[in-house]
């Protein structure tokens, strides 16, 4: 994890380094006020070089716009599977593609679309959360990375498992 760290600090580094003769920042953003929204994640640097003749480009690039953001499910016993689709629409100028989906354990699974998704065009993830061996009160994100702006985008099931024999 160290070099990982290290070797984006020192591609910042160079970025920021080889801002001109002028001393003017070299893109709309400083390398200090990307820090502020929010942790720099590899994969937006990747997709999303800072350059040191261009701006950043947010918005010739795909968007994943979710008709809804989280699904709530509501009671269901513990064991059930809940399972929900979550339809969006690339609104971006650029085909979308999705790269992954994650939850943050193997009881929520998702499925999306491996091809490119054209501007204006719709989609699907399919979310399954099995509660078995889940209680109470439950918020399951599952993280969509994309060549989007910003690579990462979250959608939640929220619900309630009652415990077996309750």
């Amino acid at each position: 994890m160290l070099i990982k760290n290290g070797a984006l600090l020192a591609v910042l580094l160079l970025l920021s380094a080889c801002s001109g003769q002028s001393g003017a920042p070299a893109t709309e953003k400083s390398i200090q006020e990307i820090r502020s929204e929010g942790p720099i994640r590899n994969a937006d640097i990747i997709r999303n070089p800072v350059s040191a003749n261009d701006p950043i480009d947010t918005v010739n690039v795909a968007k994943i716009t979710f008709d809804e953001k989280a699904y709530e499910f509501g009671e269901v016993a513990e064991g059930e599977v809940v399972e929900h689709t979550f339809s969006f629409t690339n609104t971006g100028k650029a085909p979308l593609i999705i790269q992954g989906a994650r939850s943050t354990c193997g009881c929520t699974v998702p499925s999306w679309p491996e091809g490119p998704i054209a501007p204006g065009e719709t989609g699907s993830l399919h979310v399954r959360f099995d509660t078995k061996n889940k209680k109470s009160r439950q918020v399951k994100p599952v993280t969509v990375t994309a060549n989007t702006y910003p690579a990462t985008t979250q959608v939640y099931l929220r619900g309630f498992v009652k415990e077996e024999g309750r």
